[in-house]
């Protein structure tokens, strides 16, 4: 290969070009740091050692000395609003807004810090309103993110929906089940104020929205028993188990009630056994152990329980067998087997709760919304006691 002279020359050119450049961002860099206030430093070095209190004096120091630095306004106004003195967090905010000289993208991002400062306080409406002057800026999508929680906070299902259908539409992620719930909520209340047909039609919407939804279709349910239709009720509660089979545990007293009504309760027991045989649930055992015990005695009942147990042994399941046992038991042993059977019930006390997959949050009744957390169908329908058993 044959090299020209000028090439050989333009070597240590370029070499000396790249060392003018490596000086010259080293120089910018040490002259930036310089210009950067010691209680920058200060204040990060007390974040990065879990020191909040120490890190808000430092950044109170630099807002003194550059009452100008927006940056540093909110991250005090940050670190105010976490440490739950939000008087303060507004006040910091309210004085970025102030400011005559604020550039567009900061006035809209002080105003969504104020607006969480007002959520974090509990001030709803002004809360509402301050995330509304954010359409069309920047921080539009978080706002209505906020908005979203705030409408569920207070049950303005009918807001949420139009939050949750924006957010959609802006490609801020799906939001089809968090929708199917906000008219399953709307369709309670129709079914409270006995307005069954009102029901039936938000139902249909939360089936458009998400079409496992299983609340919608225990609610169709209710909403056909509502208007004296047994028969259709009893269909529909049947397709749970399509949906989802730990949640028939939640239909099982419906169905038996239901079949008691048309005069078929041993129809309802086969039905309900044939659910039991395929997914264990305490809840499911609760229900069919009281209609075996009404249609076909204790004995009988005392076999299902014990079934139970050597497929899924459970203390829930002993305290029922207990119970199996306490209704024929001899006087000579009823009393110690009463002693026994309460100090199991101490415990299954403690067992039998439903537990967020999200937070942990425990509760002694099913939630489709957490109250902890506040997210959609994070509850598993099964007692705590059967997921430490299924794990």
């Amino acid at each position: 290969m044959e090299f020209e002279l000028w090439m050989l020359l333009g070597i240590p050119f370029i070499f000396g070009l790249g060392w003018i450049a490596a000086r010259v961002d080293i120089n910018s860099l040490v002259y930036e740091s310089r210009t950067l206030p010691r209680g920058y430093f200060k204040g990060l070095n007390h974040l990065l050692n879990d020191q909040p209190d120490k890190a808000i004096d430092s950044f109170i120091e630099i807002v003194k000395l550059d009452p100008e630095s927006a940056d540093m306004h909110f991250a005090l106004g940050n670190l105010f609003r976490r440490r739950g003195e939000i008087e303060r967090a507004i006040r910091v905010h309210q004085n970025l807004l102030a400011r005559p000289d604020l550039p567009g993208e900061q006035k809209a991002h002080a105003q969504y810090e104020l607006g969480m400062d007002y959520l974090k306080a509990g001030l709803l409406d002004r809360a509402e309103e301050t995330f509304n002057l954010l359409v069309g800026t920047a921080f539009e999508v978080q706002a209505r993110r906020a908005l979203l929680e705030i409408y569920q906070r207070e049950k303005e299902w009918r807001r949420a929906i139009d939050v949750a259908n924006g957010l959609q539409e802006s490609g801020a992620g799906a939001r089809q089940k968090e929708i199917a719930q906000f008219y399953c909520e709307l369709a309670q209340d129709a079914l409270v104020h006995l307005q069954p047909s009102d029901a039936m039609q938000l139902l249909d919407k939360a089936l458009l929205a998400d079409r496992s939804s299983v609340r919608a279709t225990i609610l169709i349910g209710d909403a056909q028993l509502a208007q004296g239709d047994t028969e259709a009720a009893l269909l529909t509660w049947r397709r749970v188990e399509q949906q989802s089979v730990p949640h028939v545990a939640l239909v099982a007293q419906r169905l038996m009630d239901g079949y008691r009504k048309v005069g078929r309760p041993q129809e309802g027991v086969n039905l309900l056994r044939s659910y039991l045989a395929e997914a264990s649930s305490i809840d499911l055992i609760e229900v069919v152990f009281k209609a075996v015990i009404e249609l076909d005695g204790v004995e009988a009942a005392k076999q299902l329980v014990v079934e139970e147990l050597r497929r899924n042994p459970t203390l829930l399941g002993l305290d029922k067998l207990l119970e199996a046992h306490l209704m024929d038991a001899r006087t000579e042993v009823w009393e110690e087997l009463s002693m026994v059977k309460n100090l199991v019930q101490r415990y299954t006390q403690k067992l039998a709760r439903y537990q967020c997959s999200h937070c942990g949050f425990k509760a002694r009744q099913f939630y489709w919304q957490c109250p902890g957390c506040s997210r959609w169908e994070t509850y598993p329908p099964r007692r705590t006691e059967e997921l430490n058993v299924m794990n």
